[in-house]
Formats: C-alpha cells, structure tokens, sequence
C-alpha cells in the first residue's frame, strides 16, 4: 500500500490534528516505512507455524479450586439499607 501526501494530510484532517508540510512530509516516511515492514512480515508464510498464547513457553500456576472463606452474605446484607430476594436495591439515578 503506498501513500500519497494528500492520504497524510486527509487523516490528519479527520483526526483534527493540524499539521505543517515538514510534519506531513516526515510522516508519509514514517507511515511508508511501517507498511513495508508490514509487507515483508506478510510475505513470511506461516502456515505451518503453531499457535502460541506466549512468545515463551510458560505455564500459569494454577491452586486448587476450592472455598477459602466463610458465607457472610447474610452478615453483609443485615446492614444493607434495602435487599430483595438476595439483591441490594439502589436507587435509580438515570431516566
């Protein structure tokens, strides 16, 4: 993908960021530089390459899923100024 002057400038205007001709010109560089990186890592095929959730092999230490603490919802809701059915009523602050 190539970009002109003009593409610079039209994206500048639409983000609404007012740029000087140097800033526009050093732009287009810097853009047309980051999408010929992005042409080259598309030309790599990576059909035969594994998905990988981490760059490193590494684990999550998981703990055994069990309960640490006692039910104090009863406890929490005694004090609550309004509850119904298990729920803490609020009140309603958009129309």
């Amino acid at each position: 993908m190539s970009l002109s002057l003009d593409d610079v400038k039209r994206v500048a205007n639409l983000a609404r960021i007012e740029v000087s001709e140097q800033e526009a010109n050093t732009a287009l560089a810097q853009l047309s530089g980051i999408f010929s990186l992005i042409q080259q890592m598309q030309a790599v095929d990576t059909s035969t390459i594994q998905p990988m959730s981490h760059a490193q092999d590494v684990m999550q230490r998981l703990r055994p899923d069990v309960v640490t603490e006692i039910d104090q919802r009863e406890l929490f809701q005694s004090v609550a100024p309004q509850v119904e059915a298990g729920l803490y009523l609020v009140p309603k602050v958009i129309e």
